[in-house]
């Protein structure tokens, strides 16, 4: 007799990548649900034929049985079975066929967590629900600093992915403090007691790269590499996308097989690290024009956080702001009432790094209690003022309430699938998730 699965709300995650299935359990069992796992499509199915389970979540591109092949067979077996596929951009005309069969939905990758929590929700007489409790933000080390909704967003994802070892890729423009939150997932870790070692790909000289990542046995001399270094850690490759196509073959088998070779050294070595990209580029368009390994790209990010620019989380500045003149100046210093305005009118081109540098300028300058407007940079007091009253947030309100209303029409015609909303609205879906959470935030339901 063939196990009903609506007996038991168990979710059943399907996926090759280690990475990627710690990754879903730890967030699925964060909000409450309980899991199991199966690395391959045929440890799946014997699992399905022996216990019962409320949803499947199955990536798309497996070795063996794909995850499509797998879904027509659960069909066979457990017509009434919820499945849900995950899948990368290249197999996203697959999964659409396989909605049209009677799959739940698909998640293009690198997941959204809200879209794959929307989707568990409406999973169809699934009879899934989560246990009370769930996993918390912990106590934000001192420095970090952003108690605007969307960075509380960002630290409750870095919450759920940090005590997992998968891959994550932090984007955002520069200056947004992708460091910060590399170095959150490493102190939030089973890693934290390990080293945490950066490497930036522009930093060093093309020529050395390879060595400083890499290592070298080159005649006497030896040199460790800095993913030796990061054993047992986390080792971070900032401005990723300036990593040569060599290296990128070379890093895409440390990935895959867990294993490199130093320059010049005939034997395998294991490599223990967890594995971190940054980058202010978009690694799609990079891709597109052949300049990164589309097997790297998708390897790299099985998961994404991305950090929204400063001027789009305005309640981020003044914090950060006292959090810097307090760092530089010798006694307590306060901003006057111009110099407030004028910090949260600036648009902020640089990020928090630009802020940083104009509040160490300003304790250098002010030598007081008190920041005036003199104290900041020119380019900060040049949009102190000069507008008609209200008439830029007038139309600043205007436009963001027609796009308020595109992207929800959109959402809605696509029933919430996030990658078809993105593609009608022809922006990216980093571009549509960032703008989704911004909604959420105001208090704009955008779930089903």
């Amino acid at each position: 007799m063939k196990p009903d699965p609506l007996k038991a709300a168990r979710i059943l995650v399907v996926d090759d990548d280690p990475g990627q299935r710690n990754l879903l359990e730890t967030f699925l069992r964060a909000k409450g649900y309980r899991t199991h796992s199966a690395a391959s499509g045929e440890a799946a199915l014997q699992l399905l034929a022996q216990e019962p389970f409320a949803l499947l979540i199955s990536d798309v591109r497996m070795p063996g049985i794909s995850g499509i092949e797998t879904f027509r067979r659960v069909r066979e077996m457990l017509p009434a079975l919820p499945v849900l596929l995950v899948t990368a951009f290249a197999d996203i005309r697959s999964a659409v066929a396989a909605m049209r069969d009677g799959a739940v939905n698909y998640l293009a990758k690198p997941i959204d967590l809200d879209e794959l929590m929307a989707s568990v929700r409406v999973a169809p007489a699934s009879g899934l629900e989560p246990a009370p409790g769930g996993a918390g933000i912990e106590a934000l080390p001192p420095g970090v600093i952003g108690p605007s909704p969307l960075m509380q967003a960002v630290f409750r994802d870095v919450a759920i992915i940090a005590p997992s070892d998968t891959r994550v890729l932090i984007t955002g423009e520069s200056g947004v403090g992708k460091e910060v939150v590399a170095d959150l997932i490493h102190r939030w870790s089973r890693r934290a007691a390990g080293p945490f070692i950066k490497v930036s790909c522009t930093a060093v000289a093309e020529s050395a790269l390879e060595d400083e990542i890499f290592g070298h046995d080159k005649g006497p001399a030896t040199r460790l590499g800095r993913i030796e270094e990061a054993a047992g850690g986390t080792l971070l490759l900032d401005d990723i996308g300036e990593l040569p196509l060599p290296l990128q073959a070379r890093l895409l088998r440390v990935i895959n097989d867990g294993v490199f070779r130093r320059s010049g050294g005939t034997r395998d070595l294991r490599a223990d690290a967890r594995l971190l990209a940054a980058t202010n580029q978009d690694l799609e368009s990079l891709l597109a024009a052949g300049r990164f390994r589309e097997d790297l790209f998708y390897r790299l990010n099985v998961m994404e956080v991305h950090l929204p620019p400063l001027r789009e989380r305005p309640e981020d500045i003044l914090p950060l702001a006292t959090h810097f003149i307090g760092q530089f100046s010798r006694q307590k210093s306060r901003f006057s009432a111009t110099v407030s305005a004028g910090l949260l009118r600036y648009r902020w081109p640089g990020n928090v790094r630009e802020l940083r540098n104009a509040m160490e300028r300003a304790a250098l300058l002010s030598r007081g209690e008190i920041v005036l407007p003199e104290h900041l940079p020119a380019r900060v007091l040049t949009t102190t003022g000069g507008d008609e009253p209200g008439s830029t947030q007038r139309e600043v309100q205007r436009l963001e309430e027609i796009e308020r209303e595109a992207i929800l029409k959109a959402l809605r015609k696509n029933n919430f699938n996030r990658t078809e909303t993105a593609r009608e609205l022809a922006i990216s879906r980093r571009a549509l998730t960032y703008k989704l959470q911004r909604l959420r935030a105001e208090g704009v339901p955008i779930d089903p």
